[in-house]
């Protein structure tokens, strides 16, 4: 799968632009602020129907502008491939495959897999636990749209459940049997995706050490644990024995939404145990052991995008990640810098061709 061209108009800081691209490997370089990222952003948009930094749609237009436009044009098994995203102030955002708006955004997850390795990243370690089952989802749901779509029934469900928590309590009173509907519902989504995201971490694991092994200088240990309630009960038990806390705290304590993946070092937590350099390991070997493994899932090389990757690492892990491209199991590559002499230089390592975009 290769992205041969994208046009934008209104997006970001830029008001008309487009650019035509490398097969290989693609470097906007140019100095802070002049939209390296935001054209990375922009093919993060293609492949997600979303920003990768500000989910706001209407802070992805450009100042005084009321709408934008992302178009990309793709070969996918050897078959060209429109995609656009448009959006409008007040109205509903669009994503068109060749000429065909999609009726539900979860259809087009998955169609154009992509993996982007970005500072943005470190959220993963230091914010909380919501941010690493967005992981998780997001790995899974790029080749499962089962799984996708029950976890927008299960979150639904969720949102229901919670209201009539904060009904109850605003009106002192309590309906055992209403409950008992959404308690049943998210009993079965949640043991379905429960299942899921333990076979995934089954077969994630091993990659992610492998990955984590051939990047790090060092010999400590790193470990990727999944966590969850449902591991010590089946959730209608749960949802059924805490409903005094439920309706003490107008919300479900208990459930897949509490998930989360514990990341270690040398069995520590590696948010405060971890070097920064083992902390940026940790982080790119599992970007990259979710490329593989999405790969393998899709049957299809999915798109790498590395924002300001150079300012973030040293010498060293750069060009490890860059002599990846070399290897046939890597497909199309788009790289971000401040620095267009030390791109080019890494990049010439590399024996692929390669595309340079000053901005």
């Amino acid at each position: 799968m290769i992205l041969e061209k994208i046009s934008l108009l209104n997006y970001k800081n830029f008001e008309a632009a487009s650019f035509d691209f490398d097969p290989k490997i693609n470097c906007f370089v140019g100095h802070n602020g002049v939209g390296k990222t935001n054209v990375l952003d922009a093919i993060y948009h293609l492949s997600f129907g979303k920003s990768y930094f500000n989910p706001i749609t209407s802070q992805n237009m450009k100042h005084g502008t009321d709408f934008f436009v992302v178009d990309g044009l793709y070969e996918k098994a050897e078959r060209p491939e429109k995609i656009i995203v448009s959006a409008k102030k007040g109205q509903k955002k669009i994503i068109k495959r060749n000429g065909k708006a999609y009726d539900k955004f979860s259809e087009h997850i998955g169609f154009l897999p992509l993996v982007i390795i970005s500072p943005a990243d470190r959220d993963l370690i230091i914010e909380g636990s919501d941010t690493r089952r967005k992981f998780i989802d997001g790995v899974i749901s790029q080749g499962d749209a089962t799984y996708l779509n029950t976890l927008i029934k299960y979150n639904k469900v969720l949102a229901q459940r919670n209201s009539l928590l904060k009904y109850f309590a605003a009106n002192n009173t309590f309906a055992t049997d209403t409950l008992d509907i959404y308690n049943e519902q998210l009993h079965e989504f949640g043991t379905l995706l429960y299942g899921k995201r333990t076979a995934f971490l089954e077969d994630f694991l091993p990659i992610f050490l492998e990955r984590y092994q051939s990047i790090s200088s060092g010999d400590e240990t790193v470990g990727l644990t999944y966590q969850s309630q449902l591991s010590e009960s089946d959730l209608l038990t749960l949802l059924q024995k805490n409903i005094h806390k439920d309706k003490i705290t107008q919300y479900t304590n208990f459930g897949i939404h509490k998930d989360d993946l514990v990341f270690e070092i040398d069995g520590h937590p590696i948010k405060k145990f971890g070097s920064q350099g083992q902390q940026k390991s940790y982080l790119i070997a599992l970007k990259l052991a979710q490329f593989d493994f999405i790969k393998k899932q899709n049957k299809v090389t999915p798109i790498l995008l590395l924002d300001d990757i150079f300012d973030k690492l040293d010498e060293q892990r750069v060009e490890h990640i860059i002599t990846l491209v070399d290897n046939e199991n890597f497909g199309q590559l788009f790289i971000s810098d401040t620095h267009a002499e030390r791109t080019e230089q890494v990049i010439k390592k590399v024996h692929q061709t390669y595309k340079m975009f000053p901005l």
